[in-house]
């Protein structure tokens, strides 16, 4: 009979996207990720409006002592995620990338297609999404992190047609949760696809534990 003091313990995760600068709500987020003592800091791109007021983004988080997964959105140039991720030691870009932690692995992809600062193909999206995955393949809790929505997902109700790359990913990966921000409209959707929880968090913050 296995020993439950050998189970691995659950992390707590704290997720948002499309902050757009506002420096008093990441204050805030950071005062909640440390009164509920979360593991990771998912964030999921539009961090910034036209790569400014980066300066209050991510230090909140640091100074809290919490480390932090960014992805950049369609309002910030992929370098200047990697300037913010550079600018402290417990951040990190994982754009095309991975983090892993024991048996916990988290991939994801910046950007918004095809619009914003730097374009992607839907190729480009499924190539990047499956080389980060290829890192953490073996995880036995998965988190996929991007900016744009699936295509197919109920994020689509606005209007705006969501990625068929990220969509793929999620069917051929099977991560246990997909988070996703971009639509504003969309922010709190919920919804599965296969055994994937998928969650929006366009600027609406979400505690979860996997």
């Amino acid at each position: 009979m296995e020993n439950p003091d050998r189970k691995q313990r659950k992390s707590k995760i704290l997720a948002v996207g499309d902050i757009h600068g506002d420096t008093r709500f990441t204050e805030r987020l950071a005062e909640t990720a440390k009164r509920e003592n979360v593991d990771l800091v998912l964030l999921a791109g539009d961090l910034l409006i036209s790569d400014e007021h980066f300066e209050g983004v991510i230090g909140p988080f640091a100074r809290a002592g919490k480390q932090v997964l960014l992805v950049p959105g369609n309002h910030e140039a992929f370098a200047t995620i990697d300037f913010l991720a550079e600018l402290y030691s417990n951040a990190k870009n994982i754009h095309g990338g991975y983090f892993i932690s024991s048996d916990l692995g988290v991939f994801g992809v910046g950007g918004a297609g095809l619009s914003g600062l730097d374009p992607l193909t839907e190729s480009g999206i499924f190539y990047l999404l499956k080389r980060g995955h290829e890192k953490i393949k073996h995880a036995k809790r998965k988190i996929m992190l991007t900016h744009m929505h699936p295509g197919g997902s109920r994020s689509e109700f606005s209007g705006f047609p969501g990625s068929s790359a990220i969509r793929k990913a999620i069917e051929y990966f099977q991560p246990d949760f997909a988070i996703n921000s971009h639509i504003h409209e969309a922010s709190g959707i919920e919804e599965k696809i296969g055994k994937t929880r998928v969650i929006n968090v366009s600027g609406k913050e979400k505690l979860f534990e996997i």
